[in-house]
């Protein structure tokens, strides 16, 4: 498969890159710092630069052009504002989406959260409200398209060894789940055609990868 990552620099992103590259397809990691194009080539991934929050479709369709997926794995990250997460973890999720139905590129990967889909506790930060409002933003956006979308909410984010056993399913207890484990599961769903149209939620677990998601096509 030729799969294209938007925020290919990211820590899931390099990871899900590392494991197609080492399988035989071929990652094409979408970024904005030009800096970061040495470590995604060291990992078998080709970088590509591009800016989602300064770009257009028909530039960023033309990357897309050829590939058998697209998974949006970019987010504004640690210390941005509001603001960004509407631009990025919002905008340049539907941007992409847009560029995907023109390129022709029906199946999408949309890394969400957990949490999307309900009021945060009182006291909640205001810029994680933001994250998880652009979030399900997102997701809103995504699913109402005519693609063949997947979306995945993992738990809290570790950088832990990964373990090949996790919780995936509609609706699962809150948890964390190491990176390595999340960029393992999307590498599953880019296999499993038939998880299209679903949204599921990860943390550690039990359940082997590859079970976990042969069960959500049932």
């Amino acid at each position: 498969m030729r799969v294209v990552i938007a925020g290919g620099h990211g820590k899931i992103a390099r990871l899900l890159g590392q494991d197609l590259a080492r399988r035989g397809d071929t990652p094409v990691g979408l970024i904005r710092n030009p800096d970061h194009a040495a470590a995604l080539t060291a990992l078998g991934a080709h970088p590509v630069r591009c800016d989602l929050e300064h770009t257009d479709v028909d530039t960023v369709a033309a990357h897309l052009a050829g590939a058998d997926a697209v998974v949006f794995a970019a987010g504004a990250g640690p210390g941005s504002g509001a603001a960004r997460k509407d631009t990025v973890d919002r905008a340049a999720a539907g941007l992409l989406a847009d560029a995907a139905q023109t390129a022709g590129v029906r199946r999408y990967l949309l890394v969400s959260s957990m949490g999307v889909d309900r009021d945060p506790p009182a006291g909640t930060d205001d810029v994680f409200v933001a994250y998880l409002r652009a979030k399900k933003a997102a997701e809103d956006d995504l699913t109402g398209r005519d693609l063949d979308w997947t979306v995945l909410r993992p738990g809290r984010l570790t950088d832990d060894p990964p373990t090949g056993r996790v919780a995936l399913a509609p609706h699962v207890g809150s948890g964390a789940v190491p990176r390595a484990d999340v960029a393992a599961v999307l590498l599953a769903l880019l296999d499993e055609p038939r998880t299209a149209g679903v949204r599921a939620e990860l943390v550690g677990g039990d359940t082997g990868v590859a079970e976990a998601v042969t069960a959500l096509t049932r």
